[in-house]
């Protein structure tokens, strides 16, 4: 790479990972930390998620630090690389992710792009020198493999387009030797590149021209023999009209300057283009991919997929328009209706009229596809066409219709991704952004209307999902009624049954253009579909929609799979699915045709997460004596397997709560928040245990389980603890003790007395909550309650610790550590014991004693990720050093502590502020010991700073 300006930030990746500031070579680090900002900086601008970076450079295996490593190698690149002075960082963060700003930014790659499009242009201007010079430049960028040694699928996959690159001008530069009569000099790299791509046709025809032109035609014959032999029985095919172009040019013992080129032919220009269909909006990024340069010397083909009314036809005619005038010998546009009312365009019918259109139907044209086939290549051998074809149904219909010329480009459209096509370019669109969708909507129905009333145009573009046909409908519907206001059109299309029937006009209509793409599956793909718009949540796997159909996971899975192909269904990460928001209606309106059907398969979805939560959960099953017990084929081989699985429905899981309700399955909305409250309270999601409690609380009176009416309140109160409400907290522990009083239900009064218990002891009150522990404890031995057991344990010995009962507390939580190996060894509830009982140690002098439980409880932390708990016991841990007199330690794991705690931020902090005190004091007490007063000083400023934020609020 060129010197660049003076402070300018460069990066080569065309070998080695290097990078400059200025003339100043940055350190890196180590491969991954490099892998890091490869993955960023290749896609300049662009927000890469957490999950894309993890998946990109570890793969399916990821560190056991999990995405808490990307932090630290984002912190480490920023030092790098970011400029003196206080400046913006190259690497921002935002929304779950990173993105790398490029301004100013100059790399190797760009600046290869530059030489080989140069190379190109200088070589179709017939200046072989000039590009010679251009193309070698572009080599000599290459230092060694790309991205040399950096691991990772993301790198793999850059690594091998990079290669291809390399391979892409090697080709160029040994075409330019050719060209100028340089054989020899080409024939040495031309045998090493043949080698290595076998089945290269042009690269066989380059070899070819050298041969002959260095005066060696029988070898270049022979070249064409090899060739054709190697095709035929290894891929059954014949060799292509470019290599049997020179093959007959070198019999003929042509100039070998005109090898390169096939027969002029003077033709009238067929330009069968259709018009634009109205303004083409936020698609900047696709039409700039389909409209880049393609490879020379072969027929490129891209293909467009994406649901119905998507904008995929209004895209590739754009696109095609842009392209027109580097296709002199016409551009071509087929209909292939596939979904369509009118009778769906055959291969032969479509040859035909194509043939016909060249000017090529010279006499009766063949009957067969064979014939019409041979005929079209024949025709198209020698031409540079572009060819459009519009809804295609599968790589069946569309093989036969690619023209042979070397630089004819073909542009597919069609709903299903065609995996079974050979393609240089594949794009899917997906539904347009609320900001390119209220922009559309503004330019059919007018900015002055549009302006007047910015909100609802807002609502209305997120009804119409961001699809460019149903935007157009809406659109057009205003157009045609002055007197409506946006807002108007907005109300009569509120609720799923009345969304899809505004979404109509003329003889266009957005259900309609769904039920073509539903029409053309098979009955296991329907009743795959169907079953889609019932599930709970907007964002699903493979198991959800398997329990509601009955079907083996293998065979759901392959049904999602060809839904994604036909562009009914996204997978937005894999293994992952969800519907379009109109799709999904359109779904369940399928669906609901069939009323027992749909009310089986939506409690067989709603069972599954009951059963999951409640495996979940660290409770026992006696918390959850009433509602259905497990199924006996469930899913999930233990509890960590069921947490993996609710954990990776993200925020959703209170919806399916609210989903439950919704239609009128009261009982499983109360079972299924009762039995997430746990696992939303562990980790930190008190907001989400709320709503999901309130929701169903809210309809308890229509549950036939009379239970729930206590059982809720206490998990209420329990949520509120954890989120300090300790008022709102006692008042709801007091109503369900008396309910279940009344009731009869010990459970739930020891659930109950051990609550108020936890709020006397929050509130200073200890001395009131031992007889009601004590009380709860006689409650829930005979239950056989393990965890009911475990917390009430835990809570007297946090009592007796506060009070200096030293003896008292070890004996609660050596009894609790009992029930929690009881309950399966589960790691927050043995480690939460171990942690507390180690405080008793710390005070007691047992330091020796107080490291080893301390040590436990942060390896189970680590197991289950429970970050509050690790952070907990490393500062601990590091005060148990300190005594035994290794400062140096201990500093380090009091900064490990805070760099934990720091993890809870974004969602629990609020509620662990006092944790951050303790660990703040715990370090500032160490520095002292290694006679850091100034470090001491600034540690002990800081507690008082989170004790005054916490004051405030």
């Amino acid at each position: 790479m060129d010197g660049g300006s003076a402070h300018g930030l460069r990066l080569a990746v065309l070998g080695p990972v290097r990078a400059w500031r200025g003339r100043t070579a940055l350190e890196l680090g180590p491969v991954r930390r490099q892998a890091v900002l490869v993955a960023l900086a290749l896609r300049p601008g662009v927000l890469v998620t957490h999950e894309q970076l993890m998946d990109g450079i570890w793969g399916v295996q990821p560190p056991n630090s999990g995405s808490r490593v990307l932090p630290s190698y984002v912190y480490a690149l920023r030092k790098a690389l970011d400029p003196a002075g206080g400046e913006a960082s190259v690497i921002r963060g935002g929304q779950g992710g990173y993105r790398f700003v490029a301004d100013g930014l100059r790399t190797d790659v760009a600046e290869l792009d530059e030489a080989v499009d140069a190379g190109r242009r200088a070589t179709a201007a017939g200046d072989p020198g000039s590009a010679l010079a251009r193309f070698s430049g572009a080599l000599d960028l290459f230092h060694g493999e790309p991205l040399a040694g950096l691991p990772g699928p993301f790198a793999d996959v850059e690594r091998q387009r990079l290669l291809e690159r390399l391979r892409a001008v090697r080709t160029g530069r040994l075409e330019c030797l050719v060209l100028l009569g340089r054989y020899t000099e080409a024939l040495d790299e031309l045998a090493a590149l043949s080698a290595a791509g076998p089945y290269d046709e042009s690269l066989a025809a380059l070899r070819m021209r050298a041969l002959y032109g260095g005066g060696r035609q029988a070898e270049a014959l022979r070249v064409y023999r090899e060739m054709s032999e190697r095709l035929r029985d290894e891929l059954g095919v014949d060799p292509g009209a470019e290599l049997r172009r020179v093959h007959e040019a070198v019999l003929r013992r042509e100039d070998v300057r005109l090898l390169d080129a096939g027969p002029v032919r003077r033709r009238r220009m067929v330009n069968e283009l259709p018009g634009d269909a109205g303004r083409l909006v936020g698609r900047d990024g696709e039409l700039a991919r389909l409209v880049a340069p393609a490879a020379p010397g072969s027929v490129s083909v891209a293909t467009v997929d994406g649901p119905a009314g998507v904008g995929k036809s209004a895209l590739v005619v754009r696109a095609a328009r842009e392209l027109s005038a580097e296709h002199p010998d016409g551009c071509l546009f087929v209909d292939l209706r596939a979904h369509s009312t009118q009778r769906r365009q055959s291969p032969e019918r479509a040859l035909q009229r194509m043939l016909r259109s060249l000017g090529a139907a010279n006499g009766e044209l063949p009957n067969d596809l064979d014939g019409l086939t041979a005929a079209w290549r024949a025709a198209t051998s020698g031409l540079r066409l572009l060819l459009v074809l519009d809804d295609a149904l599968d790589a069946e219909q569309i093989r036969p219709l690619l023209p042979a010329g070397a630089g004819s480009r073909v542009l597919v459209a069609g709903r299903r991704r065609l995996a079974g096509l050979d393609a240089d370019l594949r794009v899917t669109l997906e539904p347009l952004g609320s900001g390119d969708a209220v922009s559309l909507l503004t330019h059919i129905i007018g900015a002055e209307r549009a302006e007047r009333e910015p909100e609802a145009a807002l609502r209305l573009a997120g009804l119409c999902d961001g699809l460019p046909l149903a935007l157009r409908i809406a659109g057009s519907r205003l157009q045609n009624r002055g007197a409506w206001t946006v807002e108007y059109l907005v109300g009569r299309m509120a609720g799923d049954e009345r969304r899809l029937g505004e979404l109509s006009v003329g003889d266009r209509s957005v259900e309609a253009a769904f039920r073509m793409s539903y029409d053309q599956l098979s009955g296991e793909q329907r009743a795959g579909f169907r079953v889609l718009g019932l599930v709970p949540t907007v964002e699903f796997d493979v198991l959800v929609p398997a329990t509601m159909l009955g079907w083996p996971v293998r065979d759901t899975e392959r049904v999602l799979e060809s839904l994604v192909d036909a562009s009914l269904l996204q997978e937005p990460r894999p293994g992952r699915y969800r519907l379009h928001d109109l799709v999904r209606v359109h779904a369940r309106r399928l669906a609901e045709e069939v009323p027992e059907g749909a009310g089986a398969a939506r409690r067989a979805a709603l069972r599954l997460f009951l059963e999951a939560a409640r495996m979940a959960s660290d409770w026992s099953p006696v918390a959850f004596a009433s509602g259905p017990g497990p199924s006996a084929d469930v899913p999930f081989a233990d509890w960590r397997e069921a947490e993996s699985w609710l954990d990776s429905a993200g925020g959703e899981l209170a919806d399916v709560v609210g989903h439950a309700v919704a239609h009128g399955e009261m009982d499983f909305a109360c079972w299924i928040a009762q039995a997430l409250c746990d696992s939303f309270v562990r980790q930190g999601r008190y907001h989400e245990s709320q709503t999901a409690l309130e929701i169903a609380f809210a309809h308890v009176g229509e549950a036939s389980d009379r239970r729930m009416d206590i059982a809720l309140r206490t998990h209420l109160a329990y949520t509120a603890v954890h989120q300090r409400r300790y008022r709102e907290a006692r008042v709801l522990f007091e109503e369900a003790l008396e309910l279940s009083r009344s009731h009869g239900d010990r459970v739930q009064e020891a659930h109950a007395l051990t609550g108020l218990a936890a709020v006397d002891l929050s509130v200073g009150q200890g001395d009131l909550a031992v007889p009601r522990l004590l009380a709860s404890l006689e409650l829930g031995r005979p239950l056989g309650d393990d965890w009911l057991a475990w917390i009430a344990l835990v809570v007297l010995g946090l009592v007796h610790q506060f009070a200096r009962r030293n003896e008292e507390a070890l004996a609660c939580f050596a009894e609790a550590r009992v029930h929690a190996e009881r309950r399966g060894g589960r790691p927050r509830m043995l480690g939460r014991v171990l942690s507390c009982a180690a405080d008793v140690h710390l005070r007691l002098g047992a330091y020796g004693e107080a490291k080893s439980l301390l040590s436990q409880a942060v390896r189970l932390a680590g197991q289950v990720g429970d970050v509050f708990l690790c952070a907990r016991s490393l500062t601990r841990l590091g005060t148990a050093e300190e005594a035994e007199g290794n400062a140096t330690a201990a500093l380090t794991l009091h900064h490990q502590a805070l760099l934990q705690h720091q993890l809870l931020s974004p969602v629990t902090t609020p509620g662990y502020d006092w944790l951050e005190m303790d660990i703040r004091t715990r370090l500032a007490q160490t520095y002292l010991a290694l006679g850091q007063a100034q470090e001491a000083q600034r540690q002990f400023q800081a507690v008082l700073a989170v004790r005054d934020a916490r004051t405030t609020s």
